[in-house]
């Protein structure tokens, strides 16, 4: 397991519930403003719209079900505001038709209590807010996505093994081929700017591995680029961006850390960082289907792009 345990989302959530004396049976009568003090700050964005789900999901369900609501009016003949819920942080109303998904079904994040961990429901939203951004009107995206995402690392596997970045993964059980994976990919897809001196490899700009003396704090904090990194420990895995710490997950779950990833790019707008800018590039425009731009289609992203077509025969 990882050191300094306090650095962990859920950790750091509890040790604020801790100290403001509020036990978990609380959270439900918890209003918006409550858990805006609770947990205040941009960076707590999404906790905040995650605890609120949790705990109140039924009634939205309701109230978006109410013949009032319906018709656009309040009950009591005034007109209700249409909120745009792809940009306003009050928690979106569910719409009973097509319900809802569960959490489970958001690329199957294993369910350990009866209610979601808080980090599932982390993953839950801002898969949602990537849905809103790319294809919002799309009820199966993240299914959609999922697929994709597959599609392109059965084909990445033979094209790892075609450039002599990646050895045969027939022995191989997942995890060790979705490390193997996500550290050949920027080789598959580079970039012409090399990562920064204390950075190391380029790969190191999206996953570490930690060491079992390596405090996974210290190297948030010396890390020299600002973007979306997955840190693996013995057992789990932990997303930062930046030195935050953002979610964990099951080491099981480690083949979909790469559309997690992606997802926190568009999320928070963040910029990719230019020593994996051309692999990120094709990622968004192979897997994520969002058309790159000519205006920043880079010489390095039309090569990588043109000799993987030209390899899986497009």
């Amino acid at each position: 397991m990882c050191r300094s345990a306090s650095t962990w989302p859920h950790a750091f959530a509890t040790e604020k519930m801790r100290a403001a004396n509020i036990s978990e049976a609380l959270l439900p009568t918890l209003s918006r403003q409550d858990i805006r003090d609770l947990f205040p700050g941009p960076e707590h964005f999404l906790r905040r719209k995650a605890t609120w789900k949790l705990f109140h999901k039924e009634q939205e369900v309701q109230q978006a079900a109410s013949p009032n609501q319906e018709n656009g009016s309040n009950g009591r003949g005034l007109a209700t505001v249409q909120v745009n819920p792809c940009v306003s942080e009050t928690p979106r109303p569910s719409n009973p038709t097509p319900p809802q998904p569960d959490v489970q079904e958001i690329l199957d994040p294993p369910r350990t209590c009866s209610y979601p961990t808080l980090s599932m429901l982390f993953i839950l939203t801002v898969m949602d807010e990537l849905r809103c951004i790319l294809d919002r009107s799309n009820p199966d995206f993240i299914s959609d996505l999922k697929t994709s995402w597959e599609s392109f690392y059965g084909k990445a596997q033979f094209y790892g093994v075609f450039k002599k970045l990646l050895g045969p993964s027939t022995t191989q059980d997942k995890v060790t081929r979705s490390i193997a994976m996500m550290k050949a990919l920027p080789e598959m897809f580079p970039s012409p700017v090399a990562p920064p001196k204390n950075l190391g490899h380029a790969s190191e700009a999206m996953v570490h591995i930690l060491e079992p003396t390596e405090n996974p704090n210290t190297y948030l904090q010396r890390r020299p680029v600002f973007s979306p990194v997955l840190i693996i420990c013995d057992s789990s895995c932990m997303l930062a961006i930046g030195s935050t710490p953002v979610i964990t997950f099951p080491k099981e779950n480690i083949d979909k850390a790469v559309l997690y990833l992606l997802a926190y790019y568009y999320t928070f707008h963040l910029t990719y960082p230019k020593c994996i800018a051309t692999l990120l590039s094709v990622l968004q425009s192979e897997v994520q289907q969002d058309a790159i731009h000519d205006s920043y289609a880079t010489s390095s992203y039309k090569k990588a792009l043109s000799e993987w077509k030209k390899f899986i025969g497009e």
